[in-house]
């Protein structure tokens, strides 16, 4: 896979952007629904928002051009979640078989915080089962694939996180950690040898 500088990398210069009009919110998220469709086949993602992110990033450039006082501190700021952090109205399985089809009813602190500050969560991504490995291989959506070579493992449970993030298809991500589910995949990541 071939590297490619991200479209930003840091928050303050993406909404320096949104504010000056340089680039539209609905932009930068049609941008990173475009690098989830090209890195794919990474498997980093076991789900995809685009119709609610879409409809969230007008809803900021609606502001941005209207209330600007009215925006959060995160806005426009794309996201992904990992796939065992709740969001009600929203499928959660933790890469297990056991909670295939299992839809939210409330959303994880972490979710409601940054929705609240006009943050955007664009989809959920691939974890080890339940958050318990170190390598992304044992899921039931299947492995995630390293983008500095995919034959190598994203690192776990939080890889789908990680590969999120190197790919640029979001500016950053959530995870979680209990025995480095988080450090170690953002290690991997930025492996290039």
């Amino acid at each position: 896979m071939t590297h490619q500088e991200p479209l930003y990398r840091d928050i303050d210069s993406m909404q320096n952007d949104l504010r000056t009009g340089q680039r539209s919110c609905l932009a930068v998220v049609d941008y990173y629904l475009n690098r989830i469709a090209v890195t794919s086949e990474l498997n980093a993602f076991v789900e995809v928002w685009p119709d609610e992110s879409r409809a969230k990033a007008a809803a900021i450039d609606h502001k941005l051009a209207n209330a600007p006082e009215t925006l959060g501190r995160l806005f426009g700021v794309v996201l992904s979640i990992k796939d065992n952090i709740c969001y009600a109205g929203h499928g959660v399985s933790a890469g297990s078989k056991i909670l295939e089809g299992f839809v939210s009813e409330y959303s994880a602190t972490v979710v409601e915080r940054l929705l609240a500050e006009d943050a955007i969560i664009i989809g959920r991504t691939n974890c080890d089962q339940f958050g318990m490995g170190s390598s992304n291989e044992n899921s039931v959506y299947g492995p995630v694939g390293n983008a500095a070579d995919p034959e190598r493992v994203s690192g776990g449970s939080s890889g789908g996180a990680a590969v999120s993030v190197q790919t640029d298809t979001c500016l950053a991500a959530v995870g979680s950690d209990t025995g480095g589910s988080v450090r170690q995949p953002a290690g991997f990541a930025a492996c290039t040898d």
